[in-house]
């Protein structure tokens, strides 16, 4: 018998829709993998502090880990047994005595834009993103655009959006898709464009350690998408990622390679350095760690130190 088929199991999803549209999905495939009723698996809503904070940019208030402390604080002290993270919100440093997993099958890793395509935009149009990321990467394509924050769960978003406030505003392509909003997209945003944030697109799993050795969850990882996010959390890392930066990196398997690719860029978007590499998928932080170092060599450290300052001023 399953080890999931003796006892409850309580997942732990932030309350918003795609929050809660996700935890579904990892509850299901939970279920599917063990033989089990998917309505045995309890889902509970803990509120974050970046739930609670919409009024001031993620930079202003402490940054990914808002999306993730209360969360972690509950595993460890074993009110829930999981976490369904979006990757791209899990710091790169995890608490002690937990871990990752499982990350599932990818979704598409891209930006896209809703409300106009990037070239139908007119002079000074309005775009709304709460990602620096983003918001430089805009800045480097279209210099003319006035880049506003925007806060708040994907139907706010597009809510102020359709209420005039923007002219466009740019989302992860995987949650309007996971919500079925896909005809809300006007347009996907290649990593060239936009090189995404490390993690994009993915799911992370997060329990605690004894749980993660015994392989409870090993049944919904996939290998491709955990070596790919592996090598872009390994580039993330390297540039000493974790705060709200300008940077982006984006890693895929081709057969037995894996091609990465990393940014930084400097808030104005005036400044840009890109780095590629591809090496065995076998060794994903490796390669993550190269196109970092990369990036250091030419410079990277200059600009996120002048990031650091802008951010901060």
């Amino acid at each position: 018998m399953s080890p999931l088929q003796s006892a409850s199991i309580r997942i732990a999803s932030r309350g918003s829709p795609l929050a809660l549209a996700q935890a579904r999905m990892v509850r299901d495939q939970l279920a599917a993998a063990h033989g089990i009723d998917p309505q045995a698996i309890e889902i509970r809503i803990v509120r974050t502090s970046g739930d609670v904070i919409q009024d001031r940019p993620l930079s202003e208030v402490g940054g990914k880990g808002l999306f993730t402390k209360e969360i972690e604080e509950a595993l460890l002290a074993g009110t829930i047994d999981l976490a369904v993270h979006s990757l791209k919100d899990l710091p790169t440093g995890m608490p002690a005595g937990l871990a990752i997993a499982a990350i599932p099958e990818r979704e598409d890793p891209r930006d896209a834009m809703v409300g106009a395509r990037l070239t139908d935009l007119h002079n000074g149009a309005r775009v709304g993103t709460s990602s620096s990321r983003r918001a430089a990467q805009l800045c480097r394509l279209r210099p003319d655009l006035q880049i506003e924050p925007v806060r708040g769960n994907v139907d706010t978003r597009l809510r102020k959006l359709k209420d005039g406030r923007y002219d466009a505003i740019v989302l992860a392509a995987a949650g309007l898709l996971r919500l079925n909003l896909r005809e809300e997209i006007a347009e996907f945003l290649s990593p060239e464009q936009v090189c995404p944030a490390p993690g994009q697109g993915a799911l992370a799993i997060q329990t605690r350690e004894e749980d993660a050795a015994e392989g409870l969850f090993a049944a919904l990882n996939d290998e491709a998408t955990y070596q790919a996010v592996t090598c872009e959390r390994a580039a993330l890392a390297a540039l000493g990622g974790g705060c709200q930066l300008p940077i982006g990196a984006f890693a895929r398997v081709l057969e037995d390679q894996l091609e990465a690719m990393a940014i930084v860029i400097s808030p104005d978007g005036r400044h840009q350095l890109r780095a590629n590499a591809t090496a065995s998928r076998m060794e994903p932080e490796a390669v993550g760690r190269l196109v970092a170092e990369d990036l250091l060599r030419r410079g990277a450290d200059r600009i996120l130190a002048q990031s650091t300052l802008a951010e901060s001023t």
